[in-house]
């Protein structure tokens, strides 16, 4: 692998080498998928406490380098213990905190050792990357006084598991076929791939007969994440902790850069805005049920993820056989022009709607 990246930042940049280095970054991709997919048979027993059930309504990582306050965190705000010390590389099994927030039950997990070496199959990586690709969001705790470096290197961590932090998938339309070779379109200019280009790392990948359609500006790594289609799109929010070791002036820069919150967790200084914008984050959609007669329960909502809304899901997370019986529901809230309203099964909820089940 060491041999690639070196030809990799040994490369200058024109047309023919952008063709060279797309190529060698399929290679790459290729090679790092195998550690994001263990082989099947008996190889290598499992770790301990690293296939976690997943319980509650949405489950958030948190990532971060060893000691930088990532359990304290995770105790103050969940009131879980994992065994805390002072020095490097402490928690190596993953304790799940849940913490009710807003009538939502979510799963706080710690992600120890995603950090160097973790992706090449070092420490109990593997485990832990296929745990992490399920969160719904991902905390990355971050020192206050060394953040940059770590943020780097944790990203690019991320990044070769398959992650991708704060990003929509790229715009590509990719289907492969049986015949006609590799038909290309570009819906608008595009500053790095070209016929050639796209043709010679789809053939790394030994596809011959694909339609590729380009709706963005897309660059190589955008069309490798889209051919190997194993990437998950996980939305970040980056924690500074250890916020009382600086002064005022430093704090109000680091609230105007994005997707940051800043704390001390140690203190519990700031957690309300920290757990607001986990709540953003995670786009959850509340849904409250109303038995017949009676007035709504509002203290356990149904709680679904943003882009399965409809009544349908909402019947299913309730349990798979409801749909069966379902004839109608009447709803009240903002998904409707009048309260209550008769919708069908298709209906899209909205938060915070309340709904009441009609039987066959």
């Amino acid at each position: 692998c060491s041999g690639f990246i070196g030809s990799m930042a040994r490369t200058q940049r024109n047309k023919a080498t952008a063709h060279h280095l797309g190529l060698l970054k399929a290679r790459l991709a290729k090679l790092r998928r195998e550690l994001i997919t263990p082989k099947g048979g008996s190889g290598g027993g499992t770790g301990e406490g690293f296939d976690v059930a997943k319980t509650g309504d949405a489950r958030i990582g948190f990532v971060g380098f060893p000691s930088v306050g990532k359990s304290t965190l995770l105790s103050n705000l969940a009131g879980v213990y994992s065994e805390v010390a002072a020095y490097e590389f402490t928690t190596l099994t993953t304790v799940p905190g849940v913490i009710r927030y807003k009538g939502a039950k979510i799963q706080l997990l710690d992600l120890p050792g995603i950090i160097e070496g973790a992706k090449d199959g070092k420490g109990r990586g593997r485990q832990v990357i296929a745990v992490a690709r399920t969160c719904n969001l991902i905390l990355i705790v971050l020192d206050v006084l060394k953040p940059l470096g770590h943020k780097k290197l944790i990203e690019h961590e991320l990044e070769g598991f398959g992650i991708r932090l704060n990003k929509q998938p790229p715009n590509i339309g990719f289907k492969k076929k049986d015949k006609g070779g590799i038909n290309f379109t570009a819906t608008c200019a595009q500053s790095e791939l070209d016929a050639d280009t796209v043709k010679s790392i789809l053939a790394e990948y030994k596809i011959h007969n694909a339609d590729i359609t380009l709706r963005s500006d897309s660059t190589a790594d955008d069309l490798i994440d889209v051919v190997e289609g194993n990437r998950v799109y996980i939305p970040c929010i980056y924690v500074l902790n250890k916020i009382d070791q600086i002064s005022i002036e430093e704090l109000d820069i680091i609230y105007k850069v994005p997707h940051c919150v800043p704390i001390s967790a140690h203190h519990r200084w700031n957690f309300d805005d920290l757990l607001e914008k986990m709540w953003d984050y995670l786009k959850l959609v509340r849904i409250y049920t109303k038995p017949k007669g009676q007035l709504p329960d509002y203290t356990s909502p149904v709680v679904l993820p943003d882009e399965r809304t409809s009544v349908e899901d909402f019947c299913l997370k309730i349990h798979k056989n409801l749909i069966k019986e379902f004839k109608y529901a009447l709803v009240w809230g903002s998904s409707v022009k009048h309260n209550p309203q008769k919708v069908g099964k298709d209906h899209v909820l909205e938060d915070e709607d309340v709904i009441q089940l009609v039987k066959k």
